[in-house]
């Protein structure tokens, strides 16, 4: 998995901090909030995944998120207002709540240690970011973003998000590195779809959230791991 690779890309949310169902409640509080129209109990993440990879070429996929939302549920706000309300409500969240995965930080520690350089793509904003990497002292005391990764993209480094490989592009040339030189830790459909695009080979980390597209990830992907631990133990085993 790591034989004569340089670099390893990990995604966030949902790979390495465990925030999707976080997201998840706050998109319901939000909805509920908003809505004019009885709460329909769907699959909160799948609903947002779906419209993210469909706006993923717009200037700003949560916005469009927004005004889909605003359109199903009947909101009387703006889409500017309902993004805006979006944040103030996940702010305590992204400061208190959300950590990383159990044993994520080792993972991190062990690589950065063996001397491969660390990246992160994400589609999350820069905003969310800033407080992982300043506020939230769960993922600042076990590993902090700034120490342990030398790229961190976020949703404002690129033009188009996921699947589309953009991201990946720009770091294999900022680092410049072949894609065969590099390994991509996802969780999602549309991450691994990303890393399928760029020629970037894949390790999936599970995540319940994404269930749905179990069969479609596993095909793409090269490797699976069930949990960090898991990850690790195969890491040190492989590279001893």
């Amino acid at each position: 998995m790591l034989k004569n690779k340089k670099v390893v890309i990990f995604d966030l949310d949902g790979t390495l901090i465990d925030s999707v169902g976080i997201w998840n409640t706050i998109d319901e509080e939000l909805i509920k909030e908003i809505g004019t129209v009885e709460f329909d109990n769907i699959d909160i993440g799948k609903q947002r995944d779906m419209q993210l990879k469909e706006y993923s070429k717009c200037e700003d996929a949560y916005l469009e998120y927004c005004g889909f939302l605003k359109e199903k549920y009947r909101s009387e706000m703006s889409k500017e207002e309902i993004k805006k309300r979006r944040y103030e409500i996940a702010e305590g969240y992204l400061c208190e709540v959300i950590d990383y995965k159990p044993d994520a930080e080792k993972v991190l520690q062990y690589l950065k240690a063996k001397g491969f350089t660390l990246a992160i793509a994400s589609t999350t904003n820069d905003h969310t970011i800033e407080h992982y990497k300043k506020d939230n002292q769960n993922i600042i005391q076990k590993a902090n973003l700034t120490d342990m990764f030398s790229i961190i993209y976020s949703k404002g480094a690129v033009k188009e998000l996921k699947p589309n490989p953009e991201v990946h592009y720009k770091i294999l040339e900022e680092l410049n590195v072949k894609p065969e030189e590099c390994l991509i830790i996802e969780d999602s459909l549309i991450g691994v779809e990303a890393a399928h695009n760029a020629g970037i080979e894949v390790a999936v980390m599970y995540d319940k959230y994404s269930d749905c597209h179990r069969q479609e990830i596993n095909k793409l992907a090269q490797y699976q791991f069930n949990n960090f631990k898991e990850m690790l133990e195969y890491i040190k085993k492989e590279l001893a």
